[in-house]
């Protein structure tokens, strides 16, 4: 395993421990969301792909991410922070009274492009951000992290046709795959196959990788900001609902919930599992 591996597995780890710790001491936070998309979030923030500029956020050239399924807002706001956007002293605040870190982004947070958790709205403005810098002939990208019940709004499916229509070959479009939605698995109530399938017919070029493998997303990220191609690109992204602690992973009930006691115990005890 690459020394580069193995920090981006490190930083991994250090999320879901800042995750669990803000969710608990606020009492409130989306923890298995939130843990099913960290891989995703450390490879694009830590990976060499997001040009950003935390001492200038609104930098024009920046590349935009969008964080659709905005209920993982805990994940993205400890990079942020991390990152040097904000004070890292901040997260305390948690969906506390008079703070800006709420439940889900809000733009008024510094690293922050939309306002998102209504779900189904991240990923049409992602598309138009993306037509808007090809007409002013900016060169940046645009991603957004989307959720697999997300993908039932038909807002989605539009935007997906947008995109296509228009070949925005500066459209990223990752999707979460954890197979679960809010409070069950998508596959028991309204069925998402065949997802890739779905994307291609729409006019884009799908990409399906293990979720939490750093190799397999870096490698299917490492050309994303080649002019040369003629399509968005979608990456299916392979998941596990509240990977990381075992009681969680693939149990909707943890969606909302946050460990107590006993439970807590445990899930601080096996999120301080190191690879070596």
């Amino acid at each position: 395993m690459s020394d580069r591996v193995l920090d981006l597995e490190r930083k991994a780890n250090w999320l879901r421990n800042e995750v669990l710790e803000m969710t608990v001491a606020a009492g409130a936070g989306h923890i298995a969301p939130s843990f099913s998309c960290a891989e995703i979030l450390v490879a694009i923030h830590y990976g060499g792909v997001l040009r950003l500029d935390p001492e200038n956020p609104k930098w024009e050239e920046r590349d935009r991410f969008i964080l659709s399924k905005g209920q993982s807002a805990v994940a993205l706001y400890a990079i942020l922070a991390d990152l040097g956007f904000f004070p890292v002293e901040e997260l305390l605040t948690f969906t506390q009274k008079g703070s800006r870190l709420g439940g889900h982004t809000e733009d008024t947070i510094p690293g922050v492009e939309a306002f998102t958790g209504s779900l189904g709205h991240g990923l049409p403005i992602a598309a138009g951000l993306a037509l808007g810098a090809r007409l002013r002939e900016k060169r940046f990208l645009t991603v957004a992290l989307l959720g697999d019940g997300e993908c039932h709004e038909g807002s989605i499916w539009e935007a997906a046709m947008f995109a296509g229509q228009h070949r925005l070959n500066n459209l990223l479009a990752i999707v979460d795959r954890n197979g679960q939605s809010a409070t069950d698995f998508t596959g028991d109530y309204l069925t998402l196959e065949p997802m890739e399938d779905k994307w291609r017919a729409f006019g884009w070029e799908v990409r399906t990788v293990d979720g939490h493998s750093f190799p397999e997303l870096i490698e299917a990220m490492k050309d994303v900001h080649d002019p040369s191609y003629e399509k968005p690109l979608c990456i299916v992204a392979d998941t596990i609902k509240g990977k990381g602690v075992s009681f969680m992973e693939r149990e909707p009930i943890w969606h909302y919930r946050i460990p107590v006691d006993e439970e807590l115990d445990i899930a601080r005890r096996e999120l301080k599992w190191e690879k070596k």
